[in-house]
């Protein structure tokens, strides 16, 4: 089948052809922007997700639809090794920029948000070092500057929140990646999160992240389960895969027979990455509609073989030898605890230990480099799962 024809998008981020599954999460936000807009009280709202569940897609869609609603928006993707305050200042430069208000409201609010971010030069800092953030208004002194986090944060989102309010309109900020914010920053987050929820301003904050996110967030602030809407973003249905699967190729007057479409079940496990990644091979492969089962085991070994390389081998790579070991040793540990009790993610951390024959206090080191790494979580004390789903498949087969 010709290939500049093939409808599937099996890149990072990348949104497929057709978001199957997803409609309970769109029609939620929709009701949100609207609550929020008229004044009502509202949540932020946060995604988790294993990686390749389209948790980055979604978070675009969802933008999108603020954006349909006459919102402001801005997104910033979070890092370890990185403060919140230059990311954040950039994605509300260009929020408060599309909403375009006139007036002192809009140049106050970015004199705030540069002088949050110039805060970050720390004080005394030679002019080459502090971060020019493109604002053209001067900084308000005394606003978001203070160096404390938590207080800077919360002025700024106040701020910004009744600028947004004076406008008519509010603002989104999406966060990818937020498990990865350092302790300080979720801590100021949830602050400046209760405060706007508490003054109703129309102001949100829409993260996503890993499976652990709420923990995390537990952990810096107790009411942060009451502060988020929470919503576990998983693999697909079996009816769901299958539109994901066919309602593209149906735009290319093309179609699969149901074995094939039972093989592709069984090959993602309904994984939206898993499902762009063989659907592309299998369309490759095949030399006519409709797209059989036997051109989908055909395509399937491509396909694994670049997962392989892209998905899983990227990740493997980044790991030490010794936490190589910790991660196959998971691996092997992980198929008896799934055939004992299908559907279990996690593990142990204690059968990892007897497994290696070590110490679990011994093994520390490499569980927390792993979890630092993101190729590792633990949702509950005591055990640990992948990040990435079929990674244990994949150390027990090439690892």
């Amino acid at each position: 089948m010709d290939p500049i024809r093939n409808p599937y998008a099996p890149g990072a981020g990348q949104r497929p052809p057709e978001l199957a599954g997803r409609d309970e999460q769109l029609d939620a936000f929709d009701v949100v922007l609207e609550r929020v807009a008229r004044g009502r009280p509202e949540r932020s709202i946060v995604l988790t997700g294993l990686r390749g569940v389209g948790k980055t897609v979604l978070l675009g869609a969802l933008r999108s639809s603020a954006v349909r609603a006459g919102w402001g928006t801005g997104k910033l993707e979070a890092r370890p090794d990185q403060s919140l305050r230059r990311p954040l200042a950039s994605a509300l430069h260009q929020a408060i920029r599309e909403l375009g208000p006139s007036g002192g409201a809009g140049e106050h609010a970015l004199g705030v948000v540069k002088s949050f971010v110039q805060r970050d030069a720390g004080a005394g800092a030679k002019l080459r070092d502090r971060w020019n953030p493109g604002i053209d208004v001067p900084a308000i002194p005394g606003r978001a500057d203070s160096g404390d986090i938590e207080i800077d944060l919360v002025e700024l989102l106040t701020d910004v929140g009744g600028m947004a309010a004076d406008t008519g309109r509010g603002i989104a900020v999406f966060i990818d990646e937020m498990q990865d914010l350092g302790p300080a920053d979720v801590s100021a987050l949830c602050a400046a999160c209760h405060e706007i929820s508490q003054s109703r301003l129309p102001l949100i904050i829409v993260g996503a992240g890993l499976p652990h996110l709420p923990a995390v967030l537990s952990a810096s602030k107790s009411y942060s389960e009451r502060l988020f809407r929470y919503s576990r973003i998983d693999r697909l249905s079996r009816p769901e895969a299958d539109r994901a699967l066919v309602a593209p190729v149906e735009e290319e007057d093309a179609a699969y027979t149901d074995d094939a479409l039972d093989a592709m079940y069984a090959l993602t496990d309904g994984y939206p990455y898993f499902i762009q990644a063989y659907g592309k091979a299998a369309w490759d492969r095949a030399p006519e509609s409709p797209i059989t089962a036997d051109d989908v085991r055909v395509a399937a070994a491509e396909a694994e073989e670049e997962l392989a390389v892209g998905f899983f081998g990227s990740r493997f790579e980044r790991a030490t030898p010794g936490e190589r070991e910790y991660l196959r040793a998971m691996a092997e540990v992980s198929l008896a605890v799934n055939e004992a009790s299908p559907g279990v993610e996690s593990v142990p951390t204690s059968d990892v230990a007897a497994h290696l024959g070590r110490k679990p206090q011994s093994l520390s080191p490499a569980r927390d480099a792993l979890l630092k790494k993101g190729l590792i979580y633990s949702g509950e004390r005591g055990r640990i799962a992948f990040t990435v789903p079929h990674f244990g498949k994949y150390l027990r087969e090439h690892a």
